[in-house]
């Protein structure tokens, strides 16, 4: 059992800016990406619950979290999807379990796609796929943000902690915004006030919704064959379901596809033991392959 018992925060150079991430844990490298609006704090349960089994890396995505980036930078998907190859080249890391939820999936579909030999293994929930993207329920939250109305939102999630939970904002998300901690979206929300700049970075991040940035890597799904597992939460108002079964149908490495009753988008936060168990089931199957 490794003895580091809490995340380290670090950050690494790279071309695309100086990238933020949480690390914990030793072994094969696990890399955990998140969507928008979140950060690296998204995967706070995993990398407690797995890093017996993997050095466990959450990344900032960018123009999230601690990730800085240079003025008028692409800070696209793909972009982003570009940075992790940076951002393990970085590190001196040649392969990682990889693992995305929301636009962080969108991403971790691209790099798969355009990396498949860094890829060891791949885990998606409920995320970006085809041409879903960005998902109908998002629409208005964008519509806000282009008309430059989101730093009056950040603020007013920030100032009142119910905002962020309600259903006009982030808590169709969860299947309990309720349980949600006011700590946790404070670490998820205020990196984008500390200055102009990081506002500016999210519109753009936002501006940059397309799904052409996931149709163009289908050819390369098509032809992943790293073993696949598909975790999709029921209740999920922005990836039906059955986002699920066309990933699962257009991957020829995946090896299991599950369905969690009820659960939302934000289930990695939620769900934690259950999605832990499945992730520890996979990895070690996957090496097995391997082997």
């Amino acid at each position: 059992m490794n003895a580091q018992t809490s995340p380290l925060k670090r950050s690494v150079r790279t071309a695309s800016g100086t990238i933020g991430y949480l690390e914990q844990g030793s072994g094969p490298v696990a890399l955990f990406v998140h969507g928008v609006l979140l950060n690296s704090h998204l995967w706070r349960h995993q990398l407690a619950g797995l890093s017996d089994l993997r050095r466990c890396i959450a990344v900032d995505l960018l123009a999230h979290g601690d990730t800085g980036t240079l003025p008028g930078q692409d800070v696209s998907v793909t972009a982003n999807a570009n940075m992790l190859a940076q951002f393990l080249d970085a590190l001196g890391i040649a392969q990682v379990d990889l693992v995305g939820n929301d636009s962080g999936g969108g991403i971790a579909q691209i790099f798969a796609a355009l990396h498949p030999q860094r890829v060891r293994s791949l885990t998606l929930t409920d995320c970006d796929a085809h041409d879903n993207w960005p998902p109908e329920a998002f629409r208005p939250f964008l519509a806000m943000a282009a008309e430059g109305g989101l730093r009056g939102v950040l603020e007013a999630m920030l100032a009142d902690k119910s905002v962020y939970r309600s259903a006009e904002a982030l808590g169709p998300a969860y299947e309990h915004p309720e349980r949600l901690g006011d700590a946790d979206i404070e670490i998820y929300l205020r990196p984008f006030l500390r200055n102009p700049q990081r506002l500016r970075d999210l519109e753009r991040f936002l501006a940059a919704f397309d799904n052409r940035h996931t149709r163009a890597v289908e050819a390369g799904l098509r032809a992943f064959t790293a073993p696949t597992l598909i975790v999709w939460g029921t209740d999920d108002i922005y990836f039906d379901v059955r986002w699920s079964r066309w990933l699962a149908e257009t991957i020829p490495g995946t090896r299991r596809r599950v369905e969690y009753e009820g659960a939302r988008i934000f289930f990695p936060e939620e769900r934690w033991q259950d999605f832990n168990r499945e992730l520890r089931t996979h990895w070690q199957t996957a090496l097995r392959e391997a082997a």
